[in-house]
């Protein structure tokens, strides 16, 4: 079995309030939106603003806000890794201490598949992989 590629590719801040924090960062920053998505993570209904990359090969910055319950300590942050074969990256990180909290789903109208995770301490890890 081959060693999977996996990339560091994007960094979703979790915010209380989607709009404003759209409007600032988009003011401020510059970012260009390229599309929303509404989703789960654990159970939980969220909303998400994806940004367009600020250079060729560089990490998405993604606004995310949880629906329902409560909100957000500031700071809270979800880390997002691409992988060539999802499975093993599961496979190692629930290996090294890592629980998986939503599994392997495929989101074929996004052409991808994906997992979430709690690191060790509790941190979200978000891991996905390309399809076609």
């Amino acid at each position: 079995m081959s060693t999977p590629q996996i990339s560091f590719n994007f960094t979703k801040l979790v915010v209380a309030d989607l709009d404003a924090s759209a409007a600032f960062y988009g003011k401020v920053f510059g970012f260009q939106e390229l599309m929303r998505v509404d989703a789960e993570i654990e159970g939980r209904p969220i909303r998400e603003v994806l940004y367009a990359p600020t250079q060729e090969g560089g990490a998405t910055f993604v606004l995310l806000t949880f629906l329902e319950g409560p909100r957000p300590a500031p700071g809270e942050v979800i880390l997002g890794f691409t992988t060539t074969d999802l499975e093993a990256l599961v496979a190692a990180a629930t290996a090294a201490g890592a629980k998986v909290v939503d599994p392997i789903r495929t989101m074929a109208e996004m052409h991808l598949k994906v997992a979430f995770l709690r690191d060790p301490e509790g941190r979200l890890i978000e891991a996905v992989q390309m399809l076609g």
